[in-house]
């Protein structure tokens, strides 16, 4: 998957991927990898010249090279740039740059920072119907768009919606229009050669049938769409991609109130209107199909648990169609007709270079073999796994004359028939004279003979007597079977090992020619040894990214599965903290890794503690790693003592080990009352004032005019907060 190869260095973070940090045509900055697929990759880029954000698709090495996949490439260009609407992902350029030295062709497309439709359906799936249409109508009004400018996707699955995150207001985009083609009468395949491209879950049955498709194929999958939003899985499922094509074209999509009882009969009649397998019941066009999902959508609001009317007319008319199969397993394909069978072969992406949008769902190139003895050749593109009876065909019979004009047909036996009304000839008598007796005929049934015995005698030596059956050594170790082999007058050697899961590893798996099979004297015998079952142990890629890490899983032919975040205090955001399962775990090919990628370090808002307790808030700031400091404590006449004057910083976020600060309250001041008895009145109030007390002065009982202290309140010697009153009592 990756892009094409380039001496520039790449960027921080995108080791192994020289394409990242490369200016594509002089003017497209490569960034950081988003997606990637079986025939391009696609990567956040700078446009330098308009100083904006851009997603550019570039094929991957070698594929320029092929004409059929360049040119769909620009068609994919050419397609989109004809669809100027909201929910259709824009395509700004296409180009091919060749400055290393080969061929990097590109498309440049508008940025939509977000997810997929898929992530939604993984998360929130099965939904209520509102938020299901809600999703899809965007979508449905996109290919509507397209359907008017004569353009039919081919490709509409989740993963090929784009949803743009909330800071970018949230657009539905529909993108990946490299499936498309001009509608005609002759629309069939998606690429040259004969190949139909798609993913088996969404294709309308027509497509696997007879590979035509026009706008109601991409009115079918919009409906497959809808059955899994409102139920959260697909309508028909498989152990292979050939027994989902069988459901598709032999089953209809089940009823979605069978799986959620909650949704309507009319949202019921939409799905099945949508989905019908004769694609004279669906909807001409997206535009029809938008014209009854907004109908649902007006049932919807008014809060509608059923609506007879509006279900009755969105419910496709049933049309006879072939009986169903029986028998208990009705998801074990049952023999197509000879033609269509032969479309279905499982290809790896990497191996074809067929297009993939890197999705769950698995690609399925549909080829068709017109050469005679289709279901030979349908058996042989399935594999062993999907065997075909050479009598399991629906194929019309074609009848075949090849007798000359006005010529009577052969009879089995090699004579011509008779014409019809006609009496067999009469053959008469020929008279005939005796002939002497030749020695010639003895002599030559000597000589026929002699030479039938000869060439028995020589095939007798060259088909039977030089030769010799190869011994069985099956399940020996080496040294065995090569005695075993050696005893019957052949050499070993040992071929290429192979991975076996039954046959322990150093025992022979096979031979060539294998047991039983004649080989010349002295002939030689290939081992072939077991290297045990085919494992792999997952990879340490703690610290990685998460493309260098499905990088890694792919070299090990081990599979990505999923990736989630967590918060980590030690690894950098973006980087795998580990996998699931863990690192060294023995896996079989093919099993999927999920990977646990940092997040970076949790933040921790601060709230103002300002007036609150100080323990109160060391708890709570200690409870979540911070830490509590206490810079000064300060005398306060209006903030009681232990309560918090101000804080460093008084919010915001922090992280854990991050230190927050605080100025605490002592409470007021105490002034030790000083002894003021005998003194002058104005002694005293002078006394008292300087040590911030407010004074007041009242005659004692014995009081005798003298204008001396005789008593103070508080009294001498008591501790009372500065400002305070002191009552002095005169004599």
């Amino acid at each position: 998957m990756e892009p094409p190869e380039h001496a520039r260095a790449a960027a921080p973070g995108a080791a192994g991927d020289p394409l990242v940090g490369r200016l594509l045509d002089g003017r497209y900055r490569i960034g950081s990898r988003v997606a990637r697929g079986g025939m391009a990759s696609v990567y956040e880029a700078t446009d330098t010249r308009l100083d904006r954000t851009v997603a550019v698709k570039v094929m991957h090495p070698g594929l320029g090279d092929d004409q059929a996949f360049a040119e769909r490439f620009v068609r994919e260009a050419r397609a989109a740039a004809r669809l100027n609407h909201p929910h259709v992902v824009g395509v700004y350029d296409q180009g091919d740059d060749t400055s290393d030295g080969s061929d990097t062709v590109f498309l440049v497309m508008e940025y939509v920072p977000g997810h997929t439709l898929r992530d939604v359906v993984r998360k929130e799936a099965p939904m209520p119907p509102r938020r299901a249409l809600a999703l899809l109508e965007p979508v449905v009004s996109a290919l509507a768009a397209a359907h008017r400018a004569g353009l039919v996707h081919r490709d509409v699955k989740p993963e090929n919606v784009l949803i743009a995150d909330e800071a970018h207001g949230g657009s539905i985009k529909v993108a990946d229009f490299g499936l498309a083609k001009a509608v005609s009468a002759d629309t069939q395949h998606t690429a040259t050669g004969g190949v139909l491209i798609g993913t088996v879950s969404y294709l309308a049955p027509e497509l696997v049938v007879d590979g035509r498709s026009d706008a109601r194929a991409d009115v079918y999958a919009a409906g497959v769409v809808l059955y899994e939003l409102l139920t959260g899985s697909k309508p028909h499922e498989g152990e292979s991609p050939i027994q989902v094509a069988y459901r598709h074209v032999h089953h209809d999509v089940p009823m979605p109130s069978a799986v959620q009882p909650a949704v309507p009969d009319y949202v019921d009649a939409l799905v099945a209107r949508a989905t019908s397998r004769d694609r004279d019941q669906r909807p001409a066009d997206a535009t029809v199909l938008l014209h009854h999902l907004h109908r649902v959508e007006q049932a919807l609001r008014e809060g509608l648990d059923s609506d007879p009317e509006l279900a009755a007319d969105l419910m496709p008319r049933r049309t006879p169609v072939a009986a169903e199969a029986p028998g208990p397993d009705d998801t074990a394909p049952e023999p197509f007709d000879a033609g269509a069978l032969a479309l279905l072969s499982e290809v790896d992406p990497r191996d074809s270079g067929l297009v993939d949008d890197g999705s769950p769902d698995r690609t399925t190139a549909l080829e068709r073999h017109p050469l005679p003895g289709a279901a030979a050749t349908a058996a042989a593109a399935v594999g062993a796994t999907t065997p075909v009876p050479d009598t399991a065909t629906t194929a019309m019979p074609v009848r075949r004359d090849d007798r000359a004009p006005g010529r009577p047909a052969a009879r089995p036996g090699g004579r011509a028939a008779r014409p019809a009304g006609r009496a067999p000839s009469r053959v008469s008598p020929v008279p005939t004279t005796a002939r002497r007796r030749s020695v010639k005929g003895p002599l030559l049934l000597v000589l026929a003979l002699l030479l039938v015995v000869g060439v028995g005698v020589g095939a007798w030596w060259f088909g039977w007597a030089r030769y010799t059956t190869t011994p069985g050594v099956l399940g020996l170790d080496e040294a065995a079977a090569t005695a075993r082999l050696d005893k019957a007058g052949l050499d070993a050697e040992a071929g290429d090992p192979a991975y076996s899961e039954n046959v322990a590893p150093g025992l022979v798996i096979t031979t060539d020619p294998k047991p039983g099979a004649k080989v010349l004297d002295g002939g030689t015998v290939s081992l072939v040894l077991s290297l045990g079952p085919e494992r792999y142990d997952v990879p340490q890629l703690a610290g990685k990214t998460e493309d260098e890490a499905q990088d890694a899983l792919a070299a090990t032919n081990l599979a990505f599965g999923s990736s989630k975040g967590r918060w980590s205090e030690t690894v950098p955001e973006g980087q795998v903290i580990r996998t699931s399962p863990q690192a060294g775990t023995t896996l079989k090919p093919g099993a999927t890794v999920d990977l646990v990628l940092s997040r970076g370090r949790k933040p921790i808002e601060v709230r103002d503690w300002t007036g609150k307790d100080l323990d109160d808030a060391r708890a709570a700031l200690e409870k979540r790693k911070l830490v509590v400091e206490v810079t000064s404590e300060e005398f306060s006449d209006t903030v009681p003592e232990g309560v918090v004057i101000s804080q460093d910083p008084t919010t915001g976020t922090l992280y854990r080990g991050d230190t927050v600060s605080f100025v605490v309250s002592k409470g007021p001041e105490l002034v030790e009352v000083p002894r003021v008895r005998a003194m002058g009145v104005e002694a005293a109030t002078d006394l008292l004032e300087g040590l911030g007390f407010q004074v007041t002065t009242e005659e004692s009982d014995n009081y005798l005019g003298l204008g001396f202290v005789f008593s103070s309140d508080p009294g001498q010697g008591e501790q009372v907060p500065k400002g305070s009153t002191i009552t002095l009592f005169l004599i």
